[in-house]
């Protein structure tokens, strides 16, 4: 089957030619028919099966042969998704896909500031792209109309279920219009989200697609428990061993991207950051260098690297993990390739923990943890999994932010800021906006502040002492403290921050 087959309007068949979409994908040809004929969906489909298509383009061709005015604040189809990352992607793909329709799409998300969402909304849209605690803040504030959504799509389900977000969706949900069409797309189907999908759903065509989790047995998986302000300084650890002689490091944003290239390059090691806001020429032109040897690391995100087809790839480094456990297959996937063993690398931080558990759910099995790399020690020593201690960078990590959260909340009274009932948050990377139910933002806002570095003990308690402040336990063992980040005391006046 083609897309011709699938009654699209010629503008859409051409925006996907120009991609180089000719053929549907299963979930795609199963979905769009009933989905243009009006019926509700439910689909069992992992990410990297082509669902976006799935549920964007019919709801493209619907809304391009409707009324063209909107409402103000009015919302005609509404996608609720888990994460930044996923609506950021979903909402590219409906600009893609939605070229010369004249339709408008807006993106909104936690961690950033309200003013350019709401002047976003104020005209009204065609298309909302939303996670549930940002939709919930800006429902609050009356910045969005609900009442007009004509086709209500949500996206990912099971993993709301996993950061605890069913909640936040059944108030959306309630307050949609009962006239409307719902499509439901979720890789797994727990009685909690068939529960779910029996509220939302009347009378569903179903779906179900074959998950893609087959991993290469020639693929030698290992993960690191680390601080995420220790990754790059553990990067370049491991990259002091000789056997990695063509790296591909994976980060989640184009920024992240440049910052672990630039790092690597001041420290002499030849790398190149390939990622969406480099021009075509310059892609090229970074894959042909890593392909050659000159570069010998390539630091890509995930959009930017389904052009790299280069077989001789020795490591895959995932410097930060994804949200989508498909997306892990995808990115070791790149190694051991034409019959080559292939070894991949991940970083783990504190906040990333439920990622890695996802992965492992997927794969069916845990990864091996090894040992961070100590000293001038070069090897990777293999150990099992182990239970998370004081000794682990990630272990420390998380009981600081807990304390931390913990210590806040008292000093405001119980109320957490920026959390959502669960306890669960939504990834971001950017650091401003707040709100009761912006959750999505997944940052920490107590008052600990970070990064102030000692030459030794000794000079930070002398800098402690001119303070006035009594001298804190340090973390570390002696003689550890000259290459140790050192968090300096909270001060603990009431409504005041360091």
């Amino acid at each position: 089957m083609r897309f011709n087959e699938l009654n699209l309007s010629a503008t859409l068949l051409a925006n996907l030619e120009r991609e180089g979409y000719e053929t549907p994908t299963p979930v795609q040809s199963q979905s769009i028919p009933p989905v243009l004929e009006g019926r509700d969906l439910l689909a069992s489909a992992q990410t990297g099966t082509g669902k976006t298509a799935a549920f964007a383009l019919p709801i493209l061709q619907m809304l391009a042969g409707g009324p063209r005015r909107s409402m103000p604040l009015s919302v005609k189809a509404l996608v609720l998704t888990p994460t930044r990352e996923l609506a950021v992607q979903i909402g590219e793909s409906f600009e893609t896909y939605g070229k010369n329709l004249y339709l408008k799409t807006t993106v909104i998300y936690g961690g950033v500031g309200y003013v350019p969402q709401k002047d976003a909304l104020r005209r009204g849209v065609d298309v909302l792209v939303a996670t549930p605690g940002r939709l919930l803040d800006l429902l609050e504030q009356r910045a969005v109309i609900l009442s007009g959504v004509s086709i209500f799509t949500l996206d990912e389900a099971d993993r709301m279920l996993d950061m605890g977000f069913i909640r936040d969706v059944r108030k959306i949900a309630a307050l949609l219009p009962d006239r409307r069409q719902t499509l439901l797309f979720s890789a797994t189907m727990p009685d909690e989200i068939r529960e779910l999908a029996d509220s939302l759903l009347s009378d569903p065509v179903r779906v179900q697609v074959a998950a893609v989790s087959a991993v290469a047995d020639n693929i030698d998986q290992r993960v690191y428990f680390v601080e995420k302000a220790d990754k790059q300084a553990l990067l370049h650890r491991i990259l002091e061993d000789s056997r990695m002689d063509r790296v591909l490091v994976f980060t989640r944003t184009k920024h992240g991207a440049d910052r672990v290239c630039r790092g690597l390059s001041r420290s002499g090691i030849t790398a190149e950051a390939i990622h969406g806001n480099k021009t075509q020429s310059a892609r090229l032109r970074s894959l042909d260098n890593f392909r050659r040897g000159v570069s010998r690391v390539l630091v890509a995100t995930d959009v930017a690297s389904r052009g790299i087809d280069i077989d001789e790839i020795s490591h895959v480094v995932n410097f930060e993990l994804p949200d989508v456990p498909e997306t892990y297959v995808h990115r070791i996937g790149r190694t051991a390739r034409a019959g080559a063993s292939g070894i991949s690398v991940s970083f783990c931080d504190g906040r990333e923990r439920g990622s890695l558990k996802a992965i492992e759910r997927l794969l069916r099995r845990p990864l091996e943890v090894r040992e961070t790399p100590a000293g001038a020690e070069l090897a990777l020593p293999a150990s099992g999994r182990r239970p998370m201690n004081e000794h682990d960078g990630a272990g420390r990590n998380e009981r600081r932010e807990r304390g931390s959260r913990s210590g806040s909340q008292k000093r405001r009274g119980g109320r957490g800021r920026g959390r959502s009932k669960t306890g669960n948050s939504e990834r971001a990377p950017a650091a401003s906006g707040g709100g009761r139910h912006d959750d999505d933002a997944g940052l920490e806002r107590g008052p600990r502040r970070r990064g102030e570095r000692y030459p030794d003990e000794a000079s930070a308690a002398r800098n402690r002492s001119g303070r006035g402040e009594r001298p804190a336990r340090s973390p570390f063992k002696d003689g550890e403290a000259a290459s140790k980040m050192y968090i300096a005391p909270q001060n603990r006046r009431r409504g005041r921050r360091r």
